[in-house]
């Protein structure tokens, strides 16, 4: 097994295609902490975090058993990737069976001030902003919605956020350079104020 620790992940992923399973067992010790951590970045919860960890694991098996995997020099980008994916997929999931309707009630729940935990006007106006840039970012398109949440939210470089989303810098460039255009766009349609001052 120590001699597998040196070896590069294409030559790991070669030897567990070919059958040797402590070959995976490296990969998987080598990236298993770092995908972990990401998953848990972005959903917040241990139990979540572990089904979408073993779910980008099995397709990553599955993939390589399948000979489907391309060798490309960027293995973790791709589990990566597929980690991503996955919780993409959830997201989606859970918006489809937990939509709420703010017709359904008397009062906006989107906007209400009265529905602040704080009653002091600083901490109420700084909610307030942070909510209308939430409510701004959902409704860019999901290609911009995922570069913004990717360098904002998880403090993504361009070049990680290219490889994870399988564009060139420029496009993921372009994509934020479009969904801050966009949401100034509707901040000024909806007379949003997004400052703190």
């Amino acid at each position: 097994m120590k001699n597998l620790k040196t070896l590069t992940d294409e030559a790991l992923v070669d030897l567990y295609a070919s059958g040797n399973n402590s070959a995976f067992d490296v990969l998987l010790s080598r990236y298993q902490k770092s995908i972990h951590s990401y998953i848990y970045y972005i959903v917040r919860n241990q139990d979540l975090t572990e089904d979408i960890f073993q779910d980008t694991f099995l397709k990553v098996i599955m993939t390589i058993k399948q000979g489907r995997y391309t060798d490309n020099g960027k293995f973790k980008a791709w589990i990566t990737r597929i980690a991503h994916n996955l919780i993409i997929d959830n997201f989606r999931q859970e918006r489809n069976e937990n939509t709420i309707s703010n017709d359904e009630v008397e009062i906006d729940l989107l906007n209400d001030m009265r529905l602040c935990d704080s009653n002091i006007e600083d901490e109420m106006v700084q909610e307030q902003v942070y909510m209308d840039v939430k409510k701004l970012v959902s409704h860019l398109p999901e290609n911009q919605r995922e570069v913004l949440e990717m360098r904002f939210y998880q403090d993504m470089s361009f070049k990680e956020i290219a490889d994870i989303t399988g564009v060139s810098i420029n496009t993921a460039l372009g994509r934020m350079r479009y969904a801050i255009l966009n949401m100034r766009r509707m901040a000024d349609e909806h007379h949003i104020e997004l400052s703190f001052a």
